[in-house]
């Protein structure tokens, strides 16, 4: 047997070239919207619950706060969201929808629906497919954790 690893044998290329073929997929749907892949994650974690701290979007979308300032500054530039600082503690900055960002949700269902259907798998077949997925994501970072 050949020890040298083939590259198409590889889950993680096969992880790598599926991520981009989806986010190309995205990119001139939301390109109409002016929006980034990345944006367009923060604002749906917003229209699933609004007014979230900036630490709980970055836990959410599992970014570092260095990765989530310049997407929020972006989406507030761009009039999306607006960041407000707490009243009883000025490090907490909580982050809400404006009106134009919330008017995006019902374009950003279409969105997601004609990338699930352009994968030509089931709603099943795709709820399986992000459950396995995540179960993955979890093993592999769970193993990060306790070789570290």
């Amino acid at each position: 047997m050949d020890a040298t690893p083939r590259l198409r044998e590889q889950a993680c290329f096969a992880l790598y070239t599926a991520s981009r073929a989806v986010i190309g997929l995205y990119r001139p749907l939301l390109d109409r919207l002016g929006l980034t892949y990345p944006q367009f994650l923060v604002l749906m974690a917003l229209w699933e619950t609004d007014g979230r701290t900036v630490t709980e979007l970055g836990d959410e979308l599992q970014l570092d706060s260095g990765t989530v300032s310049p997407l929020l500054k972006r989406l507030e530039a761009g009039g999306f969201v607006e960041r407000r600082r707490e009243s009883d503690d000025e490090r907490r900055v909580t982050v809400h929808l404006t009106e134009a960002g919330a008017a995006l949700e019902s374009q950003g269902c279409d969105i997601t629906r004609v990338v699930g259907s352009a994968s030509g798998m089931s709603y099943e077949e795709l709820v399986a497919l992000r459950d396995r997925l995540n179960e993955f994501t979890e093993a592999i970072r769970t193993r990060e954790t306790t070789t570290e």
